[in-house]
């Protein structure tokens, strides 16, 4: 079975009548993983939410990051964790979407892991050197098919580099890639003049947009940025259909019961709703989502489909 039909069928799963036993949920602090270093969008996003949670579950939160390989480790600790309601995941769609195309050797079992909610939805950035020029994705376009253009990524498999392929795809055209460490060097080199263009984090090239050293063309995502209201979506641009949009998501440990999930559920929403946690989101470029574990399963399964179509044609393959 794939991972796709295992997510869906986690998801469906959890609608079934569960014989549980009689006791209270939660009786000790909860754990969530974050497979990423601190201090990033989505640890601060986190952080700002486990406070209102803590209200309604009347129990501490405890954000454990556990960053290394890709996400990969963390994602393995959250995969082995016993199912009783005390470990979760928080992490971008990507580890679950994008890493088991890439990576041969997973040290955990995807299916192993149940998509609880995604929480938020957030996309990438096209941005390039002011003095080429450009004012649209069809200017783009046009160049990139009279000459060889460049592009700048935050790495190989980064949301970048797999939106802009994508796009390359749609497009028809060719670009060579300038991978980084990370959004802000490549952001850097673009606004140096090194690289041409990048789809990059909005949040990190926003300033350098509003300052003029970056010109934003296109966001990645099915809806426009709320940071970026003038400019368009590359569907609006010329390519319907385009929609490479990334997610924060919360898993679990397959098996949990269906109340705890749903109890779980209930108090991520209700910290989702406060103004703080959402002026949070807002300012990381991101919308409020909160799907439920069924839509959150089929989003999730859609990606796995559209990322690993992506990471055949070009034959990414990361150690």
């Amino acid at each position: 079975m794939t991972i796709r039909r295992l997510w869906l069928a986690a998801a469906l799963a959890l609608a079934v009548p569960i014989a549980l036993a009689q006791t209270a949920w939660p009786e000790k602090p909860i754990r969530i993983i974050v497979p990423l270093p601190p201090g990033g969008p989505s640890d601060i996003v986190l952080r700002g939410a486990a406070e209102k949670m803590q209200a309604v579950l009347k129990q501490p939160i405890i954000i454990d990051n556990k960053p290394g390989a890709a996400g990969n480790l963390g994602a393995a600790e959250a995969a082995r964790a016993a199912a009783d309601g005390y470990t979760w995941l928080w992490t971008t769609d990507t580890l679950l979407t994008v890493n088991p195309h890439v990576y041969p050797k997973l040290n955990f079992k995807p299916e192993d892991l149940q998509p609880v909610m995604r929480a938020s939805a957030f996309s990438q950035t096209l941005v390039c050197n002011p003095t080429l020029g450009f004012r649209s994705v069809a200017d783009l376009v046009k160049a990139a098919r009279e000459k060889r253009l460049t592009y700048a990524s935050g790495g190989a498999g980064s949301p970048g580099h797999l939106t802009t392929e994508l796009f390359k795809t749609v497009t028809g055209i060719e670009m060579t890639h300038i991978p980084y460490k990370g959004p802000a060097p490549a952001m850097q080199d673009v606004i140096g003049g090194q690289v041409d263009c990048g789809f990059l984090a909005g949040p990190t090239v926003l300033p350098m947009v509003r300052a003029g050293k970056l010109v934003a063309l296109a966001v990645s995502g099915a809806k426009r940025s709320l940071l970026l209201a003038d400019v368009p979506t590359v569907a609006e641009a010329g390519y319907p259909g385009f929609d490479a949009t990334f997610s924060l998501v919360l898993f679990a440990p397959r098996g949990i019961p269906r109340r705890v999930i749903d109890a779980m559920h209930a108090a991520l929403t209700e910290a989702l709703k406060q103004p703080g946690v959402a002026e949070r989101l807002r300012q990381t470029d991101q919308e409020v989502i909160a799907d439920s574990p069924e839509a959150s399963a089929a989003r999730l399964a859609a990606d796995f489909r559209t990322w690993g179509s992506v990471a055949r044609k070009i034959g990414l393959q990361l150690d």
